[in-house]
């Protein structure tokens, strides 16, 4: 049975819940990773969170974050050579303590129909999280991955892109391919605090 992502037309007050901590004891944490796993693997996203696979967990699965194969994906061109390129990353419990940069980007999401919203990011953000394997991690996160993880992460507090967009449009996903086009992921600052950026970026 395929696995499908809950909308926000399914139950947008699902969406909208904060996720809880995983205990890294959790005989079930394998089984949710596997959902997210199969999802992605099946699915055309860069990330997904558990929430939006009915595991209101604090649980990110990373596919995709490599930009030039985005690219040629958005252009339609080589699309079966990277049909099964996967970054099978997976965050446990993540916490963001640090943000730099600015960036935006006109971002979609499998939870959110044909919606697409120009949202400004930070370019670079200093993470720490949980392995499968209990080991805790702080790693950097900078350029396109930081936005794909910043989407994610908003999941888990419940918070859709939509919401922080500057502008929303609706449109199905080959008119977005020709949206990112020209209009394709921008850096406006690599350095600089991401809140006054983005504060003084309006």
């Amino acid at each position: 049975m395929s696995i499908t992502a809950i909308t926000i037309k399914d139950n947008e007050k699902y969406l909208r819940q904060i996720s809880a901590n995983v205990d890294l004891n959790d005989p079930n944490l394998l089984n949710d990773i596997n959902v997210l796993a199969e999802y992605c693997q099946e699915n055309d996203v860069m990330a997904m969170a558990a929430v939006q696979l009915g595991i209101p967990k604090r649980l990110v699965y990373i596919k995709n974050t490599n930009l030039d194969i985005i690219n040629k994906i958005q252009k339609n061109e080589d699309v079966e050579n990277y049909a099964n390129y996967n970054e099978a990353r997976v965050l446990i419990n993540p916490v963001i303590y640090e943000r730099w940069g600015l960036t935006d980007y006109w971002e979609a999401c499998a939870s959110c129909l044909d919606f697409v919203g120009h949202v400004k990011r930070p370019y670079k953000i200093v993470v720490e999280y949980f392995d499968l394997g209990g080991k805790k991690h702080r790693d950097t996160f900078e350029g396109f991955e930081s936005t794909v993880l910043s989407h994610e992460m908003d999941h888990l507090e419940g918070i859709l892109h939509m919401d922080i967009a500057d502008e929303v449009l609706e449109m199905p996903p080959e008119e977005r391919k020709i949206l990112r086009q020209s209009h394709p992921y921008n850096i406006v600052s690599k350095t600089g605090k991401y809140e006054e950026l983005l504060k003084n970026s309006h």
